[in-house]
């Protein structure tokens, strides 16, 4: 009986109250999902995660996560979000459930002779506190609102852009130029219309920022109106056109803003002058910002 006693009394004493500590996990939903070595498609693959996997993140970025995973160098590997879900929930540290398991076998494995000199007192086991992890808010970007400028002629208006996956998106942009002829006194007025397609490159995600490289193309509708710039009746017409467009560049996106993206693109127009002295085609830059809603 004092053997049992004793050996229930250094179990108690060397097991403190497991501490839980809040987090997030990521389950895998697909067949099997990869762990790669760094957050894109192109890095190694180090893993594989069968379907039902929780795995505890550490850090969100952008479209991926990264997750704790003992099998790589760092004790981490990144997984892509469409490959599982994501819950908040309550993690129990592994370490300290393994300490007290191994302090209850060794009092299960105490000397069964008792000596008559009173056994010394266990010391609590002083263990580390928790480890948090870092987290950036995940930047959805399904849908974005608003401004650009464009060159070649200098325009301004709003733009919209929706993605699809993070692969496929749109984009609808309506700007207002106006410039004066080379070879007239002529000046035109133009509001010009662009919807466009666009296809997503594999993109690149560090701590701190999330670059997306994409392509382009699209259609290009114009309303224009002329004036010759003096006060005689007559002098002023209208029309408009359509022409194309193809185009690629880049949105960035910061861990600090992760709903703001600062996008640049560079294209190639194709659009008949509809006056002499009036160039409106050619290779143009366009700089614009999106405010993702959702």
């Amino acid at each position: 009986m004092i053997r049992h006693a004793a050996a229930v009394a250094v179990a108690v004493l060397l097991s403190p109250a497991l501490l839980i500590a809040q987090s997030t996990n990521f389950t895998v939903t697909t067949e099997s999902a990869n762990i790669h070595k760094a957050p894109s498609t192109g890095a190694a693959v180090i893993g594989h995660a069968p379907r039902g996997t929780v795995l505890a993140i550490t850090r969100e970025l952008g479209s991926w996560v990264k997750v704790s995973w003992p099998g790589a160098d760092d004790g981490a590997g990144y997984v892509h979000v469409s490959w599982g879900s994501i819950a908040p929930g309550k993690v129990t540290d592994s370490n300290r459930a393994a300490d007290i398991t191994s302090a209850r076998a060794a009092a299960a494995a105490a000397p069964s002779a008792i000596t008559a000199m009173p056994p010394e007192r266990p010391r609590a086991v002083e263990l580390p506190a928790p480890v948090r992890p870092v987290y950036i808010t995940p930047a959805s970007h399904e849908l974005g609102l608003g401004a650009r400028m464009a060159g070649s002629p200098l325009g301004f208006g709003v733009t919209a852009r929706a993605w699809r996956r993070n692969r496929i998106g749109v984009q609808l942009d309506a700007s207002r130029y106006a410039l004066a002829s080379t070879v007239t006194p002529a000046r035109m007025t133009s509001l010009q219309l662009e919807p466009s397609l666009l296809y997503s490159l594999p993109d690149r995600v560090t701590d701190y920022m999330w670059l997306r490289p994409y392509l382009g193309s699209g259609a290009t509708v114009r309303r224009y109106s002329f004036g010759s710039g003096t006060q005689t009746a007559g002098e002023s017409a209208s029309g408009h056109g359509f022409g194309l467009q193809a185009f690629g560049g880049g949105e960035l996106t910061f861990a600090g803003a992760p709903q703001f993206a600062l996008s640049a693109d560079l294209g190639y127009h194709w659009f008949p002058t509809p006056l002499a002295g009036f160039d409106i085609g050619g290779l143009a830059l366009s700089v614009s910002g999106h405010w993702y809603v959702k």
